[in-house]
């Protein structure tokens, strides 16, 4: 007799990956999707005629049917409803009346790229405490822009985030692709499927052909993954987008004078692109420094007196006062006052606009007497 019975069949394993899969998240939690807040939030009708509005007439600046400058004024980073409101109808008085000239558009920031850490931005952390409540943050942020464009205020906004467009592009008119994104393929095919006017600013280091390779990428169609409004993994293929610029932003050193404006008109001329530039005051064009952001405008303002076509439009940032604060748990904010850049105050910003408008004229003008 034969004592010794075959083995059992082992039962088959289910694969443990716990040891080499998310070994460094802490915690998942779940996002809303971009559909359910577009229920709770729609789009009214004023806001969205705006919207379109406002994106063909920045299209029209760009394809030279409209010689108003384009200006994209507002704080650095938003980090309260009601200060951003108090700027808001502010700056809509000025929009008034300086719409034969200007089309100002309030720029709307709610993400914050960092260069090692600190607070990203509204949605990010809305309540600036390290709570990352990124829910509240998205309602928050397209609450918000619907009270701007109720005003009859078009907003602009950077995209940082790949997946917070699908909660809050749809109301903004104008886009920016930053510095440190502007080399990124992914960023590029995001901007190839925008709906609204895209800028592209040059490298940190201050060069522009990256943001003229950002351009030719995002006039072309793309594939890419990404999730719809409905919250589900998608593959996205894009049209292309031909409503896209550069943005001299500085690097090394300022950017911002003629000569500058010159080089980087012939390296898009010889690309195939129109020859056309936003001029950013801040950042490295003002060296770091928020008031110089009046004297870089200024002589901005004198290029296209002067006549200078090529120049479609000025970013500023601006807030109620100006300066910058750091954020100290316990301690209370002061009012008005950036919590990143430093920004120029309202009431330094109006004369700004002015000039500007007057600069325009100017070169309606002389445009005129040439015939």
């Amino acid at each position: 007799m034969n004592t010794h019975a075959p083995p059992l069949a082992q039962p088959l394993s289910t694969l443990d990956t716990t040891r080499i899969d998310d070994t460094r998240i802490g915690a998942v939690r779940p996002l809303i999707t971009p559909a359910l807040l577009d229920e709770w939030l729609p789009v009214p009708p004023a806001a969205q005629a705006l919207v379109e509005q406002s994106r063909a007439a920045i299209s029209r600046v760009l394809h030279g049917a409209d010689d108003r400058l384009v200006v994209v004024v507002g704080p650095c980073s938003i980090h309260d409803h009601d200060q951003a409101m108090d700027y808001a109808r502010a700056l809509k008085t000025q929009a008034d009346a300086l719409q034969d000239d200007l089309l100002i558009v309030m720029r709307v920031y709610f993400e914050k790229p960092r260069t090692t850490v600190g607070w990203k931005g509204y949605i990010n952390d809305p309540h600036l405490d390290g709570s990352f409540a990124i829910n509240e943050g998205l309602e928050m942020a397209r609450q918000l822009l619907l009270d701007v464009l109720a005003l009859g205020l078009p907003v602009g906004t950077e995209f940082l985030d790949l997946l917070s467009p699908q909660f809050i592009s749809e109301l903004v008119s104008w886009g920016a692709i930053g510095a440190r994104t502007t080399e990124s393929q992914s960023h590029r095919q995001l901007a190839s499927g925008l709906s609204c006017p895209v800028g592209f600013k040059n490298g940190t280091d201050g060069g522009v052909k990256v943001a003229s390779d950002a351009i030719q990428a995002a006039q072309a169609s793309h594939a890419f993954m990404g999730m719809t409004k409905m919250g589900q993994a998608a593959i996205f293929e894009t049209r292309g987008n031909d409503d896209c610029h550069v943005i001299l932003r500085g690097g090394k050193k300022p950017n911002y004078e003629k000569a500058d404006v010159d080089a980087a008109c012939a390296l898009l001329r010889a690309a195939g692109l129109r020859e056309q530039v936003m001029v950013d005051v801040s950042h490295a064009n003002s060296s770091k420094q928020h008031q110089r952001q009046i004297t870089v405008a200024a002589d901005v303002a004198a290029q296209v007196a002067a006549g200078d076509a090529r120049i479609m439009g000025l970013m500023i940032e601006s807030h109620l006062n100006e300066g910058r604060q750091d954020i100290v748990p316990g301690e209370p904010l002061k009012l008005g006052v950036s919590v990143t850049d430093a920004c120029i105050s309202l009431a330094q910003t109006l004369p700004v606009l002015q000039g500007l408008a007057e600069a325009v004229r100017a070169r309606r003008a002389a445009a005129s007497a040439r015939g």
